[in-house]
């Protein structure tokens, strides 16, 4: 069994070849990097232009193949990939520098201080509630459950529920 018995028509012609046969490359191998590009693209007219940069970048790194460490097509693929990489980064858009202070931003020092600020002191008006207060506040506002399933957890009829946090909650407003 033979090279040729392995590989289908002229792919190992080229394959066994020190260089392969490049329009032999061109015609065997455009489908699979056209179709490619279009699965990753689609239909656009960026993928012909994506196909020929690929093959222009495997003519001038032809000397950097190495068939030990992969097969031609397997090489001339990963190229592909780097080139819709690429293709990818170049087409994001890029915003002026000026515009850069109108986006938004994280919080700033100040917001944080402020932020940290208003926590403690809900804490310590917090910590004034009754416990019971304070439990369903926790299980409402901190564990996002509803009025009914904080009455299923604590025993409590849903309207009762309800009460409770609009006082407590009305109690911590008036406070403020």
């Amino acid at each position: 069994m033979g090279l040729d018995d392995v590989l289908p028509g002229r792919l190992s012609a080229w394959i066994s070849a020190a260089e392969p046969d490049w329009d032999a490359v061109f015609g065997e191998q455009l489908p699979r990097v056209y179709n490619f590009f279009r699965y990753r693209f689609g239909e656009t007219a960026d993928i012909e232009d994506l196909t020929g940069r690929t093959f222009e970048k495997a003519w001038h790194a032809r000397s950097r193949y190495r068939r030990d460490l992969a097969g031609f097509s397997t090489w001339l693929l990963s190229i592909a990939r780097n080139v819709a990489a690429d293709h990818h980064r170049r087409s994001r858009p890029h915003v002026p520098i000026e515009h850069a202070a109108v986006m938004a931003a994280g919080p700033t020092p100040e917001d944080q201080a402020l932020r940290r600020s208003d926590g403690k002191h809900l804490a310590v008006l917090l910590a004034r509630l009754p416990d019971r207060d304070r439990e369903l506040i926790a299980l409402k506002f901190g564990a996002g459950m509803n009025n009914r399933a904080i009455a299923k957890v604590t025993g409590l009829s849903e309207s009762n529920v309800g009460t409770i946090l609009h006082r407590a909650v009305h109690a911590l407003r008036a406070q403020w």
